[in-house]
């Protein structure tokens, strides 16, 4: 929403004057601020998280998916980067190559790149021969005894190269990896609060009829403060609860967060900054659509609202 927003710096001022010391001393403005997002979200996603970062978020999310299924093996994309933690460096094969290496439970499947990727443009059913991957990973995996907690994944992937998943995916990969007894994780964090246009949340490009089970928020959650969250359903919020290890940060769901949150939220609608990323993406494509007809060194102009990618090649 933009660098100090006016509105985001006195949200922020207001609620400082009445900042408490822990989230243990509760505020409505937790539960104004669930109830807002809730209501940009699908209806069984009614369970929220608050925390302070990005990794924060996507290793709770770890956690809830193998508490709720058992299981404790992930299935990532190639090129991925989901969090700074030791938890989620080992799911990021962006960094895991060039550290300690891939871990026993992690599987990589190949990005959905019809440009670049396994299966391209001219193949015949590109969705499907991606979704079939995973579904070999998890075939492969059972044979060796091993159970699949989550297949985790940004909804548009970001550092593997601004790729736009051929819609379809998701649904066919979910199919997989519910069968395998698994949850589907959505990694907002780049993508969400209206970044793709014309949707909330990049997730929605894949379909009205997809739904993932545990979606993560970051980055500009808080435009520059940090606040994050995680979404997910009653059913795995309940298994997580049964361990009787309860949840706690102490400056997740602190009020001024809550009050950026809200204001975040305010002026994204106020402003219509979701009409304001179609309009402004789609006069960007189009320049640089233009531009790759004149030179030979971009290969590939591909995006959605402000999540652009110009592929240059050789």
């Amino acid at each position: 929403v933009g660098h100090c927003h006016p509105d985001i710096v006195k949200a922020a001022h207001e609620q400082n004057q009445f900042l408490n010391t822990n989230s243990r001393y509760l505020h409505d403005n937790l539960v104004d601020y669930a109830e807002r997002l809730s209501k940009t979200l699908p209806e069984k996603l009614c369970i929220f998280y608050f925390l302070n970062s990005g990794s924060e978020a996507n290793d709770l999310a770890l956690r809830l998916a193998r508490q709720h299924t058992k299981h404790e093996d992930v299935i990532v994309l190639d090129h991925a980067y989901h969090g700074h933690l030791t938890s989620l460096i080992d799911i990021s094969p962006y960094k895991f190559r060039n550290l300690e290496g891939q871990k026993e439970w992690v599987h990589v499947a190949p990005v959905p790149d019809t440009y670049r990727g396994l299966y391209r443009e001219d193949h015949e059913d590109a969705v499907t021969a991606y979704a079939d991957e995973v579904k070999s990973i998890i075939e492969r995996a059972h044979k060796r005894g091993r159970k699949i907690a989550a297949f985790f994944v940004e909804s548009l992937p970001s550092v593997g190269g601004q790729i736009i998943p051929p819609a379809g995916y998701f649904q066919k990969v979910a199919e997989h990896v519910h069968k395998a007894g698994g949850v589907f994780i959505a990694d907002e964090i780049q993508v969400g609060f209206g970044r793709v246009g014309k949707h909330f949340w990049a997730f929605q490009l894949q379909g009205e009829d997809f739904i993932p089970d545990i979606v993560t928020m970051g980055k500009p959650i808080g435009n520059g403060h940090p606040l994050a969250c995680v979404a997910t359903t009653k059913e795995i919020a309940e298994a997580f609860a049964a361990t009787g290890v309860e949840y706690f940060n102490t400056f997740g769901g602190n009020p001024v967060s809550c009050a950026i949150g809200l204001a975040v939220l305010d002026v994204i609608e106020k402003e219509h900054l979701q009409a304001h990323a179609t309009e402004v993406g789609n006069f960007l494509m189009k320049i640089l659509k233009e531009q790759q007809i004149k030179h030979p060194i971009i290969g590939d102009v591909r995006g959605c609202g402000l999540f652009i990618g110009v592929d240059l090649v050789k």
